[in-house]
């Protein structure tokens, strides 16, 4: 079993950063992939961006690159999302969430999310 708590959210202005971070319980982290993802009110939660076990492979949905990025420390079991440049369409629950150690394993453990809003 895998726990995953977001923190870092808040309300900042256009063109304003946020960090956001996910602590990871359990002993699986760094062989996890991990994700960030997030939900606007009244549309479908969709990926923003992974980040490999190792570090080495990363990826992001195409309106965040150059804006976001994502990291991680495995010996604090964490992984960050820094956000510059922040748009209002940002504004949403961000999630954070572990991936199943195998090929194509699906992503198995959620955070509870934490908002994220910017004002124009």
């Amino acid at each position: 079993q895998v726990q995953l708590v977001e923190s870092g959210g808040g309300l900042v202005q256009a063109g304003g950063s946020l960090r956001l971070s996910c602590a990871a319980s359990g002993r699986t982290f760094s062989s996890r992939t991990m994700g960030w993802f997030r939900q606007a009110p009244g549309k479908e939660r969709e990926f923003v961006a992974q980040i490999s076990g190792s570090g080495s492979t990363i990826s992001y949905i195409e309106s965040v690159k150059g804006r976001f990025t994502i990291s991680r420390e495995n010996t604090k079991n964490t992984v960050y999302l820094q956000m510059s440049s922040l748009k209002p369409e940002d504004t949403a629950v961000y999630y954070c969430a572990a991936r199943r150690p195998a090929p194509g394993g699906p992503y198995e453990y959620w955070g509870q999310g934490t908002q994220v809003t910017v004002s124009s």
